[in-house]
């Protein structure tokens, strides 16, 4: 089976990204890892399928380079939107968008970065899903005799965010792990290693589950900045700085309201691959 397939990124956070409306496909999970691995495959840390939708303009699914399909990806949305415009596959500038964790908005700006409203932040520790006795705006965990204060939050899929001193020295490949797989998480949790400079900007390091240390994350740029603002360290509007590039998030601090995220959204090449 030969496939095409368009490889793309939004700040470093790297996709393959599969027309399934023009090519429908179904991928093993040993074949998606196949896809992902850099050294065998074609590389990437998300593999994303373009779908129809009976409901709104499209369905978006996001496979992990693990293999396991996942709910939400801020940068792959934002990619998403660039492709479906770019290869004609609709011509509006606003596009509603079908994911496992509900529907998102996207909106092609002039500049041709992407606004995605990612919808409201959800705290409610069943939902994330978190294993806890009462709700917080902070928690503490334990991991070998050590606590950390940590944030925990759903953008469509599960964050915890905590505060370091200097991210460049931050533990991400170690305690990032630890706390991925930790027994509160029961689908395990992205990481995200906050230094806050100022109100309105921080810089931040993403441990993501079933992929590693990643250069961008939006859904935990988005997950960093609402922490940081119940926590009354930040503004409504703030400029993350990732190890890829810089988003620009906004949210107003109303819990039934959106978090707002932009930034840019990058193609490199088209392929093909058998498989």
């Amino acid at each position: 089976m030969q496939i095409n397939f368009t490889k793309m990124h939004g700040l470093g956070n790297d996709f393959v990204v599969f027309n399934v409306i023009q090519q429908p496909i179904h991928l093993t999970t040993e074949q998606l890892r196949f896809i992902a691995d850099r050294h065998f495959g074609i590389g990437c840390d998300q593999i994303l399928f373009v779908e129809s939708s009976k409901r709104v303009d499209f369905r978006y699914r996001i496979f992990n380079a693990d293999g396991n399909e996942v709910q939400q990806c801020g940068n792959g949305a934002r990619c998403f939107a660039r492709f479906v415009h770019d290869n004609g596959l609709t011509d509006k500038n606003c596009i509603t968008v079908e994911t496992q964790s509900g529907d998102i908005t996207l909106f092609i700006q002039e500049d041709g970065n992407v606004k995605v409203n990612m919808g409201a932040p959800c705290f409610t520790p069943a939902q994330i899903p978190f294993h806890t006795t009462h709700t917080a705006k902070q928690y503490q965990i334990i991991i070998n005799t050590e606590t950390y204060h940590i944030g925990v939050i759903s953008m469509g899929n599960p964050h915890a965010v905590l505060m370091v001193e200097d991210v460049n020295t931050a533990p991400v490949n170690s305690l990032g792990p630890q706390l991925m797989t930790h027994t509160s998480f029961p689908q395990q949790v992205n990481v995200g290693f906050m230094q806050v400079h100022d109100k309105k900007h921080i810089q931040l390091r993403v441990f993501e589950r079933g992929v590693g240390e990643t250069l961008a994350c939006g859904t935990g740029a988005c997950a960093a900045v609402v922490i940081g603002q119940r926590w009354g360290l930040l503004d409504a509007q703030v400029t993350v700085q990732l190890p890829g590039g810089k988003l620009q998030i906004e949210w107003d601090g109303n819990e039934q309201h959106p978090v707002w995220m932009i930034g840019a959204a990058t193609h490199v090449f088209e392929g093909k691959i058998t498989l």
